[in-house]
């Protein structure tokens, strides 16, 4: 067998349209571009066949270029290369073309096709890109829909949550001064107790046991205000963790709204583009639509159990400062009524033992006059008595038998016994009226000292402790509006 070959030039039908576009270099290889040759059996077996058979071109000028950074096939040079004469048939010449024709028909109708096709998958595409690009804009409005709906709640709920909090704050500061205020009761209790123990008669009045319990209702008020006041300092250090909450998240929505809505903006004019080809295979999302709005209704959640905890603790407090005013007022009261009624007591008491020394004083001054009248009475007895004894010895001097027992002498015997009977009973008289004296100084002594006693009771009742307790703060001052 016996094999010609020789290189034969490409038709020019054969290659694509040159265009100065770059897209018409793109997708063009070389291997349609090798040159061929045909091959054709002369052993005489039977009737040659022509055979194409590819032939390496040898050249050692590249095919692929750059341009614009793209990878880009070169074109082949238009002039064919010289080549050898071949010597076939006619009819092997038209079937070679024939074949060729018909393969440039079928590389035409593929290019055609493939053309429409990509026309097709470009407008489809371009539509698909639109579509997609719409969506997102709408899915990003609606994500702005949603940001501005939750941050006005957000807004709102930290709104209720500032008026309650700021309105126990007032509540507390009402708290602080009516706790202050019942110090100043509480002292005044006391020094009523320490001025009523001066009295030192060691009776334990209605008065003291009214002092006594009403110093345990200060103390137990000012417990219960102390307690209450713990509540609220807890509740408002509850309420400034949620209303921290509740303004980072209004923070990050306000923030993520700037950006939607810069996002939203953003169309394929905007100059603040750019392509981050990487941030598509990045999943840097914390949450996700549903734990999204669950975090927020949480922070509406949570606010709203503190706010109706305030509520309550606002109203605890209320109720207690008017309970506490109450019990110390009416712990007042019942002092004062107490003292009034030992003011009045001791006041007429007081009047009793004034009429009662006065009456004393009277009876004294009358003995003292008795003792002087007797006194004077045996005083003047003495003269008498004297005289008759007197005469009684100058009649022992009568001489013999004129010392006789007659008459006179029996009336003088008798006249000094009836003189010393008499200065007697006088002085048994005058020893009673001084006794009589003693007694009543003794009980003018008793009387002076008891209407010093309530004298002084009276003193301190009224001027100290009544005078000391008219500046008991009023129930204003109590529950802490002054």
């Amino acid at each position: 067998m016996e094999v010609y070959r020789s290189l034969r030039p490409c038709p020019s039908g054969f290659l694509p349209t040159l265009t100065t576009m770059r897209d018409s270099y793109k997708g063009f290889t070389a291997t349609q571009l090798q040159p061929q040759h045909v091959s054709f059996d002369l052993t005489g077996s039977g009737k040659s066949k022509p055979r194409l058979v590819s032939v390496q071109r040898k050249s050692t000028e590249p095919f692929e270029t750059h341009w614009g950074g793209e990878q880009l096939i070169r074109m082949p040079p238009l002039k064919p290369t010289p080549v050898a004469m071949c010597q076939i048939t006619r009819e092997d010449w038209l079937g070679a073309n024939n074949v060729n024709y018909r393969r440039l028909e079928s590389s035409r109708r593929h290019a055609e096709s493939f053309w429409r096709e990509t026309s097709r998958l470009i407008q489809s595409k371009e539509q698909l890109t639109r579509r997609t690009q719409s969506d997102s804009s709408r899915w990003i409005g609606e994500r702005i829909t949603e940001i501005s709906f939750w941050r006005s709640e957000l807004g709102f709920e930290l709104e209720q949550l500032l008026r309650d909090t700021e309105r126990l704050r007032q509540v507390k500061f009402r708290l602080d001064r009516a706790l202050k205020e019942t110090d100043g009761p509480l002292q005044m209790s006391q020094e009523c107790q320490f001025q009523c123990q001066k009295l030192n008669d060691g009776v334990i009045d209605v008065v003291e046991k009214e002092l006594v319990q009403e110093v345990t209702v200060i103390r137990s008020s000012q417990e219960q205000l102390e307690r209450i006041r713990d509540k609220v300092q807890k509740q408002l250090e509850s309420n400034r963790r949620v209303q921290h909450q509740l303004e980072k998240d209004m923070d990050d929505k306000h923030r993520a709204l700037q950006i939607d809505s810069h996002c939203h903006t953003l169309t394929n004019c905007s100059p603040a583009t750019n392509y981050y080809p990487d941030l598509s295979l990045l999943d840097t999302s914390v949450s996700v639509p549903v734990s999204w709005v669950q975090y927020s209704e949480d922070n509406i959640g949570n606010s709203a159990s503190e706010r109706r905890a305030t509520r309550d603790v606002t109203e605890l407090v209320e109720g207690t400062l008017v309970a506490t005013a109450r019990d110390m007022w009416s712990q007042y009261s019942r002092v004062n009524a107490a003292f009034t009624l030992r003011v009045n007591q001791n006041t007429h008491a007081k009047n009793t033992l004034q009429q009662h020394l006065a009456k004393t004083l009277q009876e004294m001054h009358q003995t003292e006059r008795t003792i002087s009248d007797l006194e004077v009475s045996i005083w003047a007895k003495r003269a008498p008595l004297r005289v008759a004894q007197s005469r009684l010895e100058e009649r022992t001097h009568r001489p013999n038998m004129e010392l006789c027992r007659d008459h006179p002498q029996t009336r003088l015997l008798s006249e000094v016994s009836g003189l010393q009977d008499t200065v007697l009973s006088l002085r048994q008289r005058l020893s009673e009226a001084q006794a009589t004296l003693q007694q009543l100084a003794d009980c003018k002594s008793v009387l002076e000292q008891e209407l010093y006693t309530k004298a002084l009771s009276l003193f301190i009742d009224q001027e100290r402790c009544l005078g000391l307790r008219k500046t008991y703060p009023s129930t204003p001052r109590l529950v802490g509006y002054t």
